[in-house]
């Protein structure tokens, strides 16, 4: 039989590296207690890293830069946890996955219909805020993203050099979402949905 550290392992290692997971997802495998345990160390011996609590990962290595940091997506849908929880990237951290702002801030926020979280990796927080059910409405779709990094803006730094970096750069095959989703949009982003989807 093989031991649970064994077990837990070769989970691990099917997730890949750069892999973010909490313990929950290994309860089939052993009680609770057991598999804290072994995670523990798992750790101790640097085959995972432990992030956060409850809350590690099998890190991904550069041969120069040596240990990278966790990927942001995946520590959020580690965090969200159970799979019926959606998640939908917001604020400044919406108009960095866009091109819309070149920085990439120091706290990211993702809105999600689960419980609010928050968690500080290194110098980086990263906050899951429970907010109502319309916000939540486009989660997981283009016009969700462009939602969240427009509101973020401001109807006042939509610039003509914004608007043709988002013609150039959103996926012509999901551009025509944008019109179905366009009641879930406030009015004054109405028009560049629409100009957006012409292209």
């Amino acid at each position: 039989m093989q031991t649970i550290d064994a077990k837990l392992k070769s989970r691990i290692y099917g997730g890949g590296r750069g892999y973010v997971f909490i313990p929950n997802g290994f309860l089939d495998l052993g009680k609770r207690d057991a598999v804290d345990k072994a995670l523990s160390r798992l750790a101790a011996c640097g085959t995972i890293r432990r992030l956060a609590r409850g809350l590690y990962e099998y890190p991904r290595e550069h041969p120069e830069l040596g240990m990278l940091s966790p990927d942001i997506e995946k520590v959020a849908k580690a965090l969200a946890g159970k799979d019926r929880i959606r998640l939908q990237p917001s604020g400044a951290y919406a108009t960095n996955l866009l091109g819309l702002s070149e920085q990439v801030p120091a706290r990211v926020v993702f809105l999600t219909d689960g419980p609010s979280r928050t968690v500080k990796i290194g110098r980086q927080e990263i906050q899951l805020r429970r907010t109502t059910p319309r916000n939540m409405a486009a989660a997981g779709r283009l016009s969700g993203l462009l939602m969240q990094a427009l509101r973020h803006l401001g109807k006042e730094h939509i610039t003509p050099a914004r608007v043709e970096h988002l013609k150039r750069t959103l996926p012509t095959r999901e551009r025509q979402q944008l019109l179905k989703d366009l009641r879930l949009a406030p009015g004054w982003m109405h028009p560049l949905f629409r100009e957006l989807a012409a292209e």
